[in-house]
């Protein structure tokens, strides 16, 4: 294994398990925490979409919209061009609840970072991120 290989294996290791432990902290079941994150950040979308960004089945978003829907989380609406469509609209009561679930692990990461990291190691971390966002648009698109 070269370097590249060895590097991409520990990142994808090491990266995976602290969003695995952040998110133990998350009272929203991570199918409904992703739906709605992409209905946030992309605006109303069709559950067959949203299977596809997820890379899920369509039975399976159906599923969790539904949940969704029963919890006042999303609403849906007929699609504007195709009316054996709907697409789905996160709520206020969505947008709200999503914007708890990341409070409580963005608190839980930066607890650990204060506690963990000197405000040296803290730095050299931040000038990380633009790396991780560079290597992460990369993967979207290719």
């Amino acid at each position: 294994m070269d370097d590249e290989d060895t590097l991409a294996e520990d990142l994808r290791q090491t990266i995976g398990e602290l969003v695995r432990t952040v998110r133990a902290v998350d009272t929203l079941p991570l199918a409904e925490a992703a739906v709605l994150g992409h209905l946030d950040r992309t605006g109303p979308q069709t559950t067959a979409e949203l299977a596809q960004r997820r890379g899920v089945t369509h039975q399976s978003s159906a599923k969790t919209v539904k949940d969704l829907r029963t919890g006042g989380l999303v609403r849906t609406e007929p699609h504007p061009t195709d009316g054996r469509k709907l697409l789905v609209h996160i709520t206020d009561t969505g947008r709200a609840r999503l914007r708890t679930a990341r409070a409580q692990r963005s608190d839980r990461l930066s607890v650990a970072l204060r506690e963990e990291l000197s405000p040296a190691e803290q730095q050299h971390l931040r000038d990380c991120v633009p790396l991780l966002a560079r290597l992460t648009a990369y993967l979207r698109n290719h």
